[in-house]
């Protein structure tokens, strides 16, 4: 795989949204991952500008879904009409298949929209009137959420952020990167003209080759005390399920392959665990779980 490509991806995502290098690589590690990924943060802040970036850069086939409270499941899947020609009903395929999905303000959605998305994030397809579709690939969800005390939300429930194998916040900018964007031209009118960096047949050999990078026993050991420190301590209501723990060390591989590495520092997994475990676990104290898993157990 030619670094390179992934490097240049970087760096014109930086061009564009000022000022967040992290959300940026934690955003492009989960795609390298072949997770999904949960924005959570007020409006206007760049989530759905992130979700465009990630569309053209990549070259990938892209749908934006809006999540209202009167959505169901069917507008997310798709429906079957009768056709009089033929004298029978055809499925006619939902937004969802597409390869890079940006499922818009989820939380305003009720719990029975929301669900649509559970089984074509987990098993990559979709089961409508007892046929199986297979999602297109690579196929990646970005959902965005606003913060629950805004009017209009429903909760996701633990089974729905389980699915997602980040969170991340995008968070207001620095003076100096919004001094830039005040001056500057506006990122919306330049994703525009933006060429893509990096071809399906490339990203998908970055995600077998994230697959392939090694992590030793003792990582392992520092990846497995962390999960049953999750599991044993009173903080937590509920621990880390085995379905985390492999979403960590996925992720853990796929930062060090950005990091050009073949094999995972414990410094990889220290620097994905607040994206990968503050959305599933959930403290009695309220400080983030990621804090706590890391003070608790030393490398």
């Amino acid at each position: 795989m030619d670094h390179q490509k992934i490097t240049a991806t970087l760096t014109a995502a930086n061009n564009i949204i000022l000022g967040k290098e992290q959300q940026l690589k934690l955003s492009l590690t989960c795609l390298i991952a072949n997770g999904h990924l949960l924005i959570e943060d007020v409006p206007g802040v760049g989530k759905t500008t992130l979700t465009h970036l990630l569309a053209k850069l990549t070259g990938l086939d892209y749908q934006r879904i809006q999540f209202t409270s009167d959505m169901l499941p069917s507008d997310i899947t798709g429906v079957s009409i009768y056709e009089r020609q033929s004298e029978k009903f055809t499925f006619h395929k939902g937004p969802i298949f597409s390869q890079l999905i940006l499922a818009d303000e989820i939380n305003r959605a009720t719990a029975k929209a929301q669900s649509a998305l559970l089984e074509a994030m987990e098993e990559r397809q979709v089961t409508a009137e007892g046929n199986q579709y297979d999602m297109p690939v690579p196929f990646f969800v970005i959902a965005t959420q606003n913060p629950s005390s805004q009017v209009g939300t429903f909760e996701l429930p633990e089974s729905q952020l389980d699915r997602f194998l980040m969170k991340i916040n995008m968070g207001y900018p620095d003076q100096q990167s919004e001094r830039k964007m005040l001056v500057g031209v506006d990122p919306r009118e330049t994703l525009k003209t933006l060429q893509a960096t990096i071809t399906t047949a490339e990203l998908l050999e970055a995600q077998q080759a994230a697959l392939k990078v090694h992590v030793s026993d003792a990582l392992l050991d520092y990846l497995q005390a962390l999960i049953k420190y999750s599991r044993s301590s009173p903080e937590f209501d509920i621990g880390l399920s085995p379905r985390a723990g492999l979403a960590i060390l996925k992720a853990a591989k796929a930062w060090a392959f950005l990091a050009q590495r073949k094999h995972v520092l414990p410094e990889d997994l220290q620097a994905i665990i607040p994206a990968t475990t503050n959305h599933r676990l959930q403290t009695q104290s309220g400080e983030k779980a990621s804090t706590i898993l890391l003070q608790a157990v030393a490398v």
